[in-house]
């Protein structure tokens, strides 16, 4: 009875973090607090979104404000709304987990401007070729039409730039950041941890993009899985960050610039994918790699 009356403590007080473990699988805490995490932080952003799009309705004064057509004040709301949820996603994870919020955002290493600056500019060179080659091989899968520049052109790529950047890193806050640790802490083995953590942080981002047709939701589930990837091989989320900001901002640019001058729609519905996505999901792959051949390079130095 002693013995286990000693062990109580010891138990309760175990830290929340260990950094013996890799990033991914870092966390500890109750079965219950990753289905707070899994759940909370995606409400709140369909609420607001939602709640966005009716005041962006009144403002253009549509029929339909939750229509998929993306002017630039929905755009925004958008943007705002997604890296509002990942705010939420990683200050909730740090309140109930205990946890320092920066061991959320990289582990055990601090967090590294340096990574994400040449994660950047790779991600920038590898996505800008897939584009090119999507462009050459399948022009009419992006849904391109003709270039245009029009007032609503030039209100989109301002918001684009300015604020897309905000909703992809909210993204990788939500999922990497927040869900993928919260449901590999499920399982204490750390390979089965990290496949756990995977498993579900993917699936929930692919779940959130709302598409009926397999071959996208098949690729939004690989995405999820490579910049899941890239978290675990670099110790933190500034890689998967940077290819994520790259990604929605260039894809955002040409899609804006291609669309004759009008707003551009986002069609998620059955058969609005086909075998093209594999040029995009090879670019996803190559960062992977990427990322791993610069950090087998770190992990001593990153380690110590």
């Amino acid at each position: 009875m002693d013995a286990t009356r000693t062990d109580e403590p010891t138990q309760r007080h175990r830290p929340a973090v260990d950094s013996s473990r890799p990033f991914g699988a870092h966390l500890r805490m109750s079965w219950w607090k990753p289905l707070v995490v899994i759940g909370v932080p995606p409400v709140v952003m369909l609420v607001l979104q939602v709640l966005l799009y009716q005041v962006v309705g009144a403002i253009e004064g549509s029929d339909d404000p939750m229509s998929p057509v993306m002017t630039p004040l929905k755009s925004l709301a958008v943007n705002i709304s997604i890296g509002t949820s990942g705010v939420v996603a990683v200050l909730l994870l740090a309140r109930i987990a205990k946890v320092p919020w920066r061991r959320l955002i990289s582990s055990p290493r601090a967090v590294d401007t340096r990574r994400l600056t040449y994660y950047l500019v790779i991600a920038a060179v590898l996505v800008g070729a897939g584009i090119g080659v999507v462009a050459l091989v399948a022009p009419d899968s992006p849904g391109w039409t003709t270039f245009g520049v029009s007032g609503t052109t030039i209100g989109l790529l301002a918001v684009t730039v300015l604020s897309t950047p905000l909703q992809s890193t909210g993204e990788e806050l939500l999922w990497r950041s927040a869900v993928l640790p919260a449901a590999a802490s499920w399982v204490r083995a750390v390979r089965p941890a990290l496949a756990v953590g995977l498993v579900v942080s993917s699936l929930g981002f692919a779940v959130l993009h709302g598409s009926s047709d397999p071959w996208l939701f098949g690729y939004f589930t690989f995405i999820g899985l490579c910049t899941g990837l890239m978290a675990i091989i670099s110790g933190g989320v500034e890689a998967p960050v940077a290819f994520h900001v790259a990604n929605n901002v260039l894809f955002g640019v040409v899609s804006t610039v291609m669309a004759d001058g009008e707003p551009y729609a986002i069609d998620r519905a059955t058969d609005s994918g086909d075998a093209s996505l594999l040029i995009l999901a090879a670019v996803n792959v190559a960062m992977v790699v990427l990322v791993w051949s610069r950090e087998r390079r770190t992990w001593p130095r990153t380690a110590g």
